[in-house]
């Protein structure tokens, strides 16, 4: 016999989501799940959730994408040597250029990867607990709560006026 169940309440508004979610981690449920089709700042603030690491991708990306830039346009001034004016052939103020657009280039790139890697995409199947309607007008939390705290999440749920409360 099964010692967890899920408990799954559906609502058309975010801010009583969001106030459900806020009372669940209060109590001390820790695996909620929130299905919806917008993700609001409000609401990842109430489920927890530590930054994105995407950043670090694009930081990571931005300065390899800056050394790659003054590296090529370094190299390439030596390598094909063409001495005008008197300046050096490595002449860095000329090379800001090259290093800011790949710069711009290789953190977008990276950005974009480190989404697709934390965001588990593309996905190809969705969670078993998904509903359609989760993508057009509703938000649904999900807990998984033990059997002895089920009543009681529940109860909890229902304060907050959802559309429908079940039990898998």
């Amino acid at each position: 016999m099964a010692t967890r169940r899920n408990v799954t309440a559906t609502f058309t508004d975010i801010h009583a989501a969001v106030g459900a979610v806020r009372s669940l981690r209060l109590e001390g449920c820790q695996e909620i799940t929130v299905f919806g089709p917008i993700m609001e700042q409000e609401l990842e603030d109430a489920l927890g959730k530590p930054p994105s690491p995407v950043r670090r991708y694009a930081l990571i990306g931005g300065l390899t994408g800056c050394i790659c830039g003054f590296a090529l346009t370094v190299w390439s001034s030596y390598y094909y040597p063409l001495v005008a004016g008197g300046k050096p052939l490595a002449s860095i103020p000329a090379y800001v250029v090259i290093a800011f657009e790949l710069t711009i280039l290789f953190a977008g790139i990276s950005a974009l990867i480190g989404m697709f890697i934390h965001n588990r995409m593309p996905s190809i199947k969705l969670h078993p607990a998904h509903d359609p309607s989760y993508t057009d007008d509703s938000f649904a939390v999900r807990v998984t709560c033990a059997l002895d705290r089920q009543e009681r999440v529940q109860d909890m749920l229902r304060s907050y006026g959802p559309r429908e409360v079940h039990v898998e």
